[in-house]
């Protein structure tokens, strides 16, 4: 079965969320309980978590950028929002949004 590229820009808001809510919970969550509450075990844990989930968020944009669904401006745009909290659900709103015009013959997203 073929991947769409629906299904990939999919992929990657799903990856945008997730990475978005480890980023919230690195900072709302295990941040505060180390300084604190004297507790660096839950950074020692979401850390991590937060860090692999990033690094797929990247891979993901940089293969949507390969496979020509995402311009070179938009894949900056993704990820400086990446560094934004809350920037993940600003990310999947713009993925969600109908792409009208292509970049190279697929639909590409517009910001």
């Amino acid at each position: 079965m073929a991947v769409t590229a629906s299904d990939s820009l999919r992929v990657l808001r799903i990856a945008s969320v997730i990475e978005g809510a480890t980023l919230l919970l690195l900072f709302l969550v295990a941040m505060p309980l180390k300084y604190v509450a004297d507790t660096p075990l839950a950074v020692s844990i979401v850390g991590p978590i937060h860090g692999a989930a990033f690094l797929i968020y990247t891979a993901l944009v940089l293969q949507s950028f390969v496979s020509r669904l995402i311009s070179v401006t938009e894949v900056a745009r993704l990820m400086a929002v990446a560094f934004i909290p809350l920037g993940a659900w600003l990310v999947a709103a713009m993925l969600r949004r109908p792409r009208t015009v292509p970049l190279v013959g697929k639909n590409r997203l517009h910001f």
